[in-house]
């Protein structure tokens, strides 16, 4: 799985750099989201700006960030577009998830 990471305002910014989010991609994107929060990342923002296909399983890998974050930490999600925004749509993730048009608004959010 291609994901870059970089940091605004100490914030830890994650671009994943794959089309499809599907079954095969999403045990190494959990495992790449929980690994942030355990070394101490509690604000993420996952820029999926060039994901143009998402199904269940790789929702259920961000679920699974959201709810390994708890109370002390939150997640942004940008770039979601076609189907992966009428995904959080139909599942009403996107009254779950902080969805922002880009990372800049993102950061802004989270830093509050």
């Amino acid at each position: 799985m291609k994901i870059e990471e970089r940091y605004e305002h100490g914030i830890c910014v994650l671009s994943v750099g794959e089309s499809r989010l599907d079954a095969s991609q999403a045990p190494a994107l959990k495992d790449a989201l929980v690994q942030r929060v355990e070394a101490g990342q509690h604000q993420l923002v996952l820029d999926l700006s060039q994901t143009a296909f998402m199904d269940s399983s790789g929702l259920g890998a961000l679920v699974s960030c959201l709810k390994r974050l708890g109370p002390r930490g939150n997640m942004a999600v940008v770039g979601v577009s076609g189907a992966v925004q009428r995904l959080f749509t139909l599942t009403r993730m996107d009254r779950v998830f902080i969805l922002e048009p880009d990372v800049p608004a993102a950061v802004a959010r989270l830093r509050g």
